[in-house]
């Protein structure tokens, strides 16, 4: 089926549609609206956000509703409250020609009592946010029993942010017997826990795999030193003259930094935040939306819910502990048919991982060079010329000032008004790139000087130390013991403490010892003199919306090696008690047998 009208949608709803200007059924939407359209089942639904699933899931189910039977029919669950008031509006769009069809909006941060207000006049579908829809619940003000369809939108992020328990709590508020259909982008193993608990033999479908990345987007990055991290963020900029991006970062205090900078430098830029009120974020939003901003630098849970198909680029200036988050990250631009670059700034250690990732989201990733200071001046000079050339000359008051505006120039050439109107705007970019470092070669020369540096170690006497002597150097040097506060209930595991240190370190490398995850909170191991360089970092470090605290610890009750002797002497004198006498005697000969045997036992 390659249009709607095939699909056997009712002409109220074409028409609407039609008005919208929907023409063809997007990948998503030829495989779900059939489905939802001729069967009861339960569906599982794998496509990016921006790839039209709205009405994939709102389509369907408007056209087989009654709005004239009383009661509540669909409730449509998502993560944010963007994305509900969206998907609301985008559902009376789509029902404008259904005239007693209702919808409804229930969110966080709003008048509780205006909604439910709403809910007590009536309404066919509720879209809401998990927090809000429960309260409603709990208050016996929202009833779901005569529920027929429940929708669970972009699932994934609301199980990451923290909602199982919720979600379990509104599910179980709803009939057995009702059509359970739920989208995603990735399958974690939480949402696989959930699909089997509240899904009776889903149907699945993809638009993709379910951890592919959008292929409208081109997956590009930039190795750096971490010391160049933010010119090169600088540069990635300044060679896209129309660039409409967002800039994510791993922390807020980060996002307020990076944010700062690039306004001080003159760029049109705000940060988006946990530590902002719902009145600031929607104004900034707001702003960004209607592209009076330029560029948003957020942190991943802050974006959330943010709906703009028009992005050109999302940059990466930290690469995000999860797989999944950078799907969700890059499939933030190429949306509605346009195409967009997800850019990452990695240093060496960061560029390792892009393998793993590579595999998880099938798509490669080009390593482009950071533009050289020429590069970027050309890329701007001509994107001003080209603007100046598509300007519009309307009649408007200019005419008037003409004749004394020609009178000005009347002793100056063409060619000298053109060079001196572009060098008024462009001087700026002139200036600042004049003597602007190759950030390659900086990179390369520092990188190749290193492993130089690696290659060359050689011990006292002249010969370079095999492997096994350099490890055992390393395990050699003195650790120190630290606490922090995240642990298994928070997900935290030593592969994601691993990836925040070394990407908060600030290019330092120190060796990393031994890691326990407790149930509340966590001990590591790294090698000394780096804890005012770890407790910097870790002002920076944030970790599912909580920030992280590290503090040194006591040592382990058995790390040193006095402890060690003494747990193997008692270890020897308990043999010797239990009649291991021949063991014990060989223990205490001094011979190169008798050291063979000791270590044997």
């Amino acid at each position: 089926m390659s249009t709607f009208k095939e699909m056997g949608l009712k002409s109220e709803i074409l028409s609407a549609i039609t008005d919208l200007g929907y023409e063809t059924p997007t990948p998503i939407q030829k495989l779900a609206l059939p489905k939802v359209l001729e069967s009861k089942q339960d569906l599982i639904a794998f496509a990016q956000t921006g790839t039209g699933k709205t009405a994939a899931f709102s389509l369907p189910i408007l056209n087989q509703i009654d709005p004239n039977e009383k009661g509540i029919k669909c409730i449509v669950l998502s993560p944010t409250r963007e994305l509900g008031l969206q998907i609301a509006e985008d559902i009376k769009s789509y029902s404008k020609n259904m005239p007693s069809f209702k919808a409804v909006a229930v969110y966080g941060g709003a008048d509780i009592n205006q909604q439910i207000k709403k809910l007590e006049r009536g309404c066919d579908v509720v879209v809401g946010t998990p927090g809000r829809t429960l309260d409603l619940i709990k208050r016996n003000r929202l009833n779901l029993e005569g529920v027929q369809y429940l929708v669970l939108d972009e699932a994934d992020e609301m199980l990451s942010m923290g909602f199982a328990e919720d979600l379990d709590a509104i599910l179980a508020n709803t009939p057995q017997d009702k059509q359970t259909l739920l989208f995603s982008a990735t399958m974690p193993p939480d949402m696989v826990k959930l699909s089997k608990k509240y899904m009776t033999d889903p149907a699945e479908i993809s638009a993709g795999s379910k951890q592919q990345a959008n292929t409208n987007v081109t997956h590009q990055y930039y190795k750096i030193n971490s010391r160049d991290r933010y010119p090169s963020l600088k540069r990635a900029v300044d060679i896209a003259p129309d660039i409409y991006g967002i800039i994510f970062c791993r922390t807020r205090a980060e996002t307020k930094e990076v944010a700062e900078r690039l306004a001080e430098d003159g760029y049109n830029t705000d940060a988006l935040h946990g530590d902002l009120s719902q009145a600031q974020r929607d104004y900034v939003m707001n702003r960004f939306r209607n592209r009076q901003l330029q560029l948003l630098v957020a942190t991943d849970v802050a974006a959330r819910g943010l709906d703009v198909n028009e992005l050109t680029h999302v940059i990466n200036f930290k690469l995000p502990d999860e797989d999944a988050v950078y799907v969700h990250r890059s499939g933030r631009t190429g949306r509605a048919a346009n195409v967009g670059i997800s850019l990452s700034l990695l240093t060496s250690k960061e560029e390792s991982r892009l393998r793993y990732l590579e595999k998880k989201i099938g798509r490669k990733f080009e390593k482009v060079l950071i533009p050289n200071g020429q590069e970027i001046c050309e890329k701007q000079l001509f994107s001003l010329i080209d603007n100046i050339k598509e300007t519009e000359i309307a009649n408007s008051h200019i005419d008037g000032f003409l004749p004394q505006i020609f009178d000005m120039f009347k002793d100056m050439s063409k060619e000298e008004v053109l060079k001196k109107i572009v060098s008024t705007e462009f001087n700026r970019f002139l200036d600042y790139y004049r003597d602007a470092p190759d950030l390659n070669k900086t990179s390369d020369k520092r990188e190749r000087e290193r492993n130089k540096d690696k290659n060359n170690r050689r011990d006292d006497g002249g010969e370079r130390r095999s492997k096994r002597e350099r490890r055992e150097h390393k395990t050699a040097a003195h650790m120190t013991r630290y606490f922090i506060n995240q642990g298994k209930k928070d997900g935290f595991s030593p592969k994601l403490l691993m990836g925040m240190i070394n990407s908060h370190m600030g290019g330092i490398s120190p060796e990393i010892g031994q890691i326990e995850i407790m149930k509340m909170f966590s001990f590591f191991e790294m090698e000394s003199g780096h804890t005012s360089d770890l407790q910097r970092a870790a002002k920076q470090m944030e970790f599912n919306g909580r920030e992280v605290a590290i503090e040194e610890s006591s040592p382990r009750p058995d790390s040193s090696g006095d402890q060690k002797e003494k747990r193997n002497r008692r270890r020897g004198k308990d043999n010797d008690q239990r009649g291991g006498n021949r063991r014990g005697r060989r223990r205490e000969s001094s011979g190169s047998h008798g050291a063979k045997r000791r270590r044997r036992y």
